[in-house]
C-alpha cells in the first residue's frame, strides 16, 4: 500500500472518530432539548436539566465544525458534493442550531415568553437530530451525482425512506443519550422521570435499529458481505444490553457510558459498511465519490494530519477537564 493510500484511510477513520466524539457528546444535549417538555415539571425542573448543559453544549459542537474543517481540507470533492446538494437540509440545521443557542440564553432572562424559547429549545434540538442521520442515510445509501460529482436531485429527492428510517433510528440513539445524561445528572423526581424515559426510548431503539437492519437487508444487500460491519453490529446489541443491566442497578455512569458505545458502534458500522466511498452515486458507481478521488494531495494529507496528532489530544484533554471541574449533580 502506498503511502497515500495510508494517509487516505488514516484520515477516514479520524473524520470518523471526530463524527463519533461530536455525537456522543452533543447527542446528549440535543436528547436533553429534545425530552425537555417530557422531563420537566416545573420551573425548577427546567433550569436543573438547562444547567447541566450549560457550561459545556457551545463545546461540544467545535467537534463537528472540527470534523466539517478536516472534511473541506483532506476530502474537498466530498465536502463540495454534501455541503452544496444538501444545502437547504443542512441550513434548516445551523438556524435550528442558532435559535437553540439564542433559546438557551433568552430562556434564563426572558420570562415573560419563556414558553416560546422552551419550545425553540426542544423544536431547535429535535430539527438537527433528525436532520443529521437523514443526512448520513442519504450519503451511505447513494444520491444521484452528475458526470462532475455534483449533486443532480432536489431536497425531496433526501426525504426517501431509507435516509428518513436512518434519521429516526439517530434520533433515536439521541434520546437515549439525552435521557441517560439526565439521570447521571439530576435527581429526586426528575431524575426518575429520566429513568423512566432511558426505558422508553431504550425500546425505541432497539425497534429502529431492528428496522434499519432490515431495510438495509433490502436496500443493501451486500452490506452483510462486510465481517467488520457485523462485528459492530454485535457490538451495538452487546452495548444495548449492558446499558440495560447497569440502569436495573442504578449505575447511573455506566448506563451513560454504555450509551455512548451505543452511538459509537452505529458509526462503526456506517463506516465499515461505507468504506471505501465517502459519497456514493445512486445507480452509477462512476460517479461515486471515494477515498482514492475525493482526496487532497499527499502533502495535504501528511501536514494535516500532522496537525490533527498534535492538536487532537490537547482537544480531548481539554474536553476531559472541563467536564471533570462540572461533574456532579446539576441543580434547579
Amino acid at each position: 500500500m502506498e503511502t497515500i493510500d495510508i494517509l487516505r484511510h488514516a484520515w477516514f477513520v479520524l473524520i470518523g472518530v471526530l463524527f463519533v466524539g461530536y455525537s456522543i457528546l452533543d447527542g446528549f444535549d440535543l436528547g436533553i432539548g429534545a425530552l425537555f417538555p417530557f422531563l420537566a415539571r416545573d420551573d425548577s425542573d427546567k433550569r436543573a436539566l438547562v444547567n447541566s448543559i450549560w457550561p459545556v453544549w457551545d463545546g461540544n459542537e467545535v467537534w463537528l465544525l472540527t470534523a466539517g474543517g478536516a472534511m473541506f481540507a483532506v476530502f474537498p470533492q466530498a465536502y463540495a458534493t454534501v455541503f452544496s446538494g444538501f444545502y437547504l437540509a443542512l441550513m434548516l440545521v445551523l438556524f435550528a442550531l442558532i435559535f437553540r443557542a439564542v433559546s438557551l440564553e433568552f430562556w434564563y432572562y426572558d420570562e415573560a415568553r419563556r414558553t416560546l424559547w422552551q419550545w425553540a429549545f426542544t423544536i431547535g434540538s429535535l430539527l438537527p437530530a433528525l436532520l443529521f442521520g437523514v443526512a448520513l442515510g442519504n450519503v451511505v445509501i447513494g444520491v444521484p451525482l452528475d458526470a462532475a460529482m455534483e449533486y443532480a436531485g432536489d431536497f425531496f429527492t433526501l426525504l426517501r425512506p431509507y435516509p428518513l428510517l436512518i434519521g429516526l433510528l439517530g434520533l433515536s440513539a439521541i434520546l437515549l443519550q439525552g435521557a441517560t445524561y439526565a439521570v447521571l445528572k439530576t435527581d429526586g423526581a426528575l431524575r426518575e422521570r429520566a429513568r423512566a424515559a432511558t426505558r422508553a426510548t431504550w425500546i425505541g431503539f432497539i425497534v429502529m435499529f431492528n428496522a434499519a437492519l432490515i431495510a438495509t437487508i433490502v436496500y443493501q444487500p451486500l452490506f452483510f458481505r462486510k465481517t467488520l460491519a457485523l462485528l459492530f453490529v454485535f457490538a451495538v446489541v452487546a452495548a444495548w444490553l449492558a446499558l440495560a443491566v447497569a440502569q436495573r442497578r442504578r449505575r447511573d455512569g455506566w448506563a451513560f457510558l454504555f450509551s455512548s458505545l451505543v452511538f459509537a458502534g452505529l458509526w462503526g458500522v456506517a463506516g465499515a459498511s461505507h468504506h471505501p466511498f465517502l459519497v456514493k452515486g445512486g445507480g452509477d458507481a462512476l460517479t461515486s465519490i471515494t477515498i482514492a478521488n475525493g482526496s487532497s494531495s499527499e502533502l495535504t494529507l501528511t501536514v494535516t494530519l500532522v496537525i490533527a496528532l498534535i492538536g487532537m489530544p490537547v482537544v480531548i484533554g481539554y474536553t476531559a477537564y472541563v467536564y471533570r471541574v462540572f461533574r456532579g449533580t446539576a441543580r434547579g
